[in-house]
């Protein structure tokens, strides 16, 4: 078991996909269904130095090494909201002690919020779960992505009332899940 483990998840994730997913509201006790498209590709070591510039990273670092992508996605919901968002994506591992993976996820635009943004991430060799938890203003957000095959993944999000510093995460105020399905391109000879 190695670091190549961590790699080669997200050269599964590289392609398109299709997610049906369900929200659960519980401020209001809401449930709403969603269909989601997206796309998946890798981006240039410019890219990266990019991210982390907008991070204010160092972007001294090996930019082959470190898994960087462009995720672009299309949302409807069954209420009709639609929302597309195209953002890069770059993972810093920091430390690894087998079967765990961990260390900075970040953004140039984040979902709740629209800044660069950093979060942290964990991901299990085992199990292939890519665990990343954002700290937003008044939410954090624990994201769940487990690759059961090439072909499919599950997703969980559970987004928490934001505590006070040094509390645990406790009160849910939005879970979501879904099913997410790479799609393969047909090529007619």
């Amino acid at each position: 078991m190695s670091i190549a483990q961590f790699q080669e998840f997200f050269d599964h994730c590289v392609g398109t996909w299709t997610t049906e997913r369900t929200y659960h509201y519980l401020t209001h006790q809401e449930v709403e269904r969603s269909h989601t498209e997206f796309i998946i590709h890798p981006i240039n070591s410019e890219t990266k130095a990019r991210v982390l510039s907008d991070n204010q990273r160092s972007t001294e670092l090996n930019l082959e090494d470190l898994p960087g992508y462009q995720l672009a996605f299309e949302t409807v919901s069954e209420k009709g909201d639609h929302v597309c968002q195209q953002l890069n994506i770059l993972f810093v591992p920091q430390k690894v002690e087998l079967p765990f993976i961990e260390g900075d996820y970040l953004r140039d635009k984040a979902y709740e919020e629209a800044k660069p943004m950093i979060a942290h991430f964990r991901y299990d060799i085992r199990t292939r779960e890519l665990l990343m938890t954002t700290q937003y203003t008044r939410v954090v957000s624990v994201d769940s992505i487990t690759l059961i095959n090439p072909e499919l993944r599950i997703r969980k999000i559970l987004n928490y009332q934001r505590p006070l510093e040094n509390q645990p995460l406790q009160t849910v105020v939005l879970a979501g899940f879904g099913v997410e399905q790479k799609q393969t391109v047909n090529v007619q000879q």
